[in-house]
């Protein structure tokens, strides 16, 4: 009997040991896989990399910097959508940060830049800036909130292709803390620039393959959601219509 229960002893755990070898297998090939070199040619600075995505003076120093680093991660240039105007249905544009196409579904990127202390819980609606130690207080909209509207968006231009997976990545750049961020909902992700990767890897090892369809179709509305911020005109009115939103004028202190 003490033979039988050893010998199910053994079974058990080099069971657990292959299940957890295979995992760890995964998640290496994974990562190594998207640390492979993008260019092997001394010579391919980084403004050149970035001018593959989009030209250097689109978006902010963070965003670009966000761009740089998913190419080194070996994510190609084809793949990554920058500094996006989607015209919506009432004729005015959402402005996204970042968009990602990956074989388990679309990545959607919203980069902050702000420093001090973040406090934050995903379903409010404002969430909290502190500088100098506690003595300076901010309220800015939650980048959840707004990551999830950029997301409705792209979802309704998509429209057929409604079903295939976003993920939400909110990227805080620059010389800030995330103190206190809670209540963050399934298929969303915060981060700061340095663990960018293993976010990606997480979404990667923990969904399924998706079958795209007409992959051809979402690339065309996201190239051309690009090549409209080369449009002066759509950026003078996306301006104005975020100010209309804020209303900042309307107030008379």
């Amino acid at each position: 009997m003490l033979v039988i229960i050893v010998f199910c002893i053994i079974i058990v755990v080099f069971v657990r040991f292959s299940i957890g070898h295979d995992r760890d297998k995964k998640l290496l090939e994974t990562v190594s896989r998207l640390n492979r070199a993008t260019r092997a040619d001394a010579s391919y600075s980084p403004a050149m990399a970035i001018e593959t995505v989009s030209r250097r003076s689109r978006g902010t120093r963070a965003e670009r910097y966000l761009v740089l680093n998913l190419l080194k991660a070996g994510i190609s240039a084809e793949e990554i959508f920058h500094d996006l105007y989607i015209k919506k249905f009432n004729g005015t544009f959402s402005q996204i940060d970042l968009v990602v196409i990956t074989e388990v579904g679309i990545i959607v990127f919203e980069v902050k830049d702000y420093s001090g202390w973040i406090f934050g819980n995903g379903y409010h609606q404002q969430w909290t800036q502190l500088l100098a130690y506690g003595k300076q207080k901010y309220r800015f909209y939650n980048p959840v909130k707004q990551n999830n509207n950029h997301i409705a968006v792209l979802r309704q231009k998509i429209g057929n292709f409604a079903k295939v997976p976003f993920y939400s990545i909110i990227v805080f750049d620059g010389d800030c803390e995330l103190r206190d961020i809670k209540f963050i909902p399934k298929g969303t992700f915060i981060a700061k620039p340095e663990r960018i990767l293993d976010v990606i890897v997480n979404i990667l090892n923990n969904n399924e393959i998706v079958n795209y369809r007409n992959k051809d179709k979402i690339v065309k509305l996201l190239e051309e959601s690009v090549n409209n911020g080369e449009n002066t005109e759509i950026r003078i009115q996306h301006i104005t219509n975020v100010k209309d939103i804020l209303g900042e004028d309307r107030v008379f202190k």
